[in-house]
């Protein structure tokens, strides 16, 4: 695993986080999903979240985005407390994308975006039933808003395309677009890359510089190393539920704790084998 050799601007961070996670736990009965985990993130920063398969990543960002209430700790976002709930989240100017892709598969890449405007939009029943003059005019702005973002994400001849047959990587991308809808100061991707060729994870990492470098600050779960350390300007690794360690790219990918959490030593290996064949017994005859 090594770091990229292209040069990234740093980030912008400011004196206090955008996003701000103290003693997050989430157990479900007898499991502890996620163990007493701290996380901060400044503005203009880009976070990434790793993992070995079944580290509490997904667990941990349903408990940041309101999915999850939390059974211990506090999310807090601009300094202020976030209610344990989706529509809140997305108010405050938090917004997210999901491991598998949620898109309405029925509608066209510009209505997926569409929809994602609509909570920053105030036009009640009646006008909308009515096509009264506040709702033409905030309808037009939100078209005009969504087409900006396909345009933003590099799918702006895609307008009209039902979600269901465009391809896979387009996809992705929508999904991010209807993220950016929302107008967040933060976003955060779920595995943005999962399933994409080298070429089409090449642009997911420029896509996500250029939201960045629009004034955004990201947090991602992704399994591509290279990926991660080449995109990130700090990292956090949890391990069965609690923060490994966290630190820049290079301070994370030269530990030696998450080489051993991601390909083992061997080690334990080696010595249960010892344990269960004793001296000078024959156990090369059983099954």
């Amino acid at each position: 695993m090594t770091v990229t050799d292209e040069v990234r601007s740093p980030a912008r961070a400011s004196g206090q986080p955008l996003l701000e996670a103290s003693g997050v736990t989430m157990q479900f009965g007898g499991l502890l999903a996620v163990n007493d985990v701290n996380l901060s993130v400044h503005e203009g920063e880009i976070l990434g979240l790793i993992g070995p398969n079944g580290a509490g990543k997904t667990t941990f960002f349903n408990c940041l985005t309101g999915l999850y209430k939390p059974t211990r700790g506090q999310v807090r976002f601009n300094g202020v407390p976030l209610a344990p709930k989706p529509r809140a989240v997305v108010e405050a100017g938090m917004a997210r994308t999901f491991q598998n892709i949620r898109l309405f598969a029925n509608m066209t890449a510009l209505e997926n975006v569409m929809v994602g405007r609509y909570c920053r939009t105030s036009s009640m029943a009646l006008t909308s039933i009515l096509h009264g003059p506040k709702y033409r005019k905030e309808e037009a702005a939100t078209r005009a808003r969504a087409q900006e973002l396909l345009d933003f994400v590099g799918l702006g001849r895609s307008s009209e395309h039902l979600a269901r047959n465009m391809p896979y990587g387009d996809q992705r991308r929508l999904e991010i677009a209807r993220a950016l809808a929302t107008d967040p100061k933060l976003i955060l991707l779920d595995e943005p890359t999962a399933g994409m060729n080298p070429l089409e994870t090449r642009q997911a990492s420029d896509l996500i510089f250029k939201i960045r470098d629009s004034g955004l600050s990201v947090v991602v779960i992704e399994h591509d190393m290279r990926f991660i350390f080449g995109l990130c300007d700090r990292v956090l690794c949890l391990v069965r539920g609690e923060t490994l360690v966290e630190g820049t790219p290079i301070e994370v990918q030269s530990d030696s704790r998450v080489i051993e959490a991601y390909i083992g030593t061997g080690e334990s290996d080696d010595e249960d084998a010892g344990q269960d064949t004793p001296a000078g017994g024959d156990e090369e005859g059983k099954s």
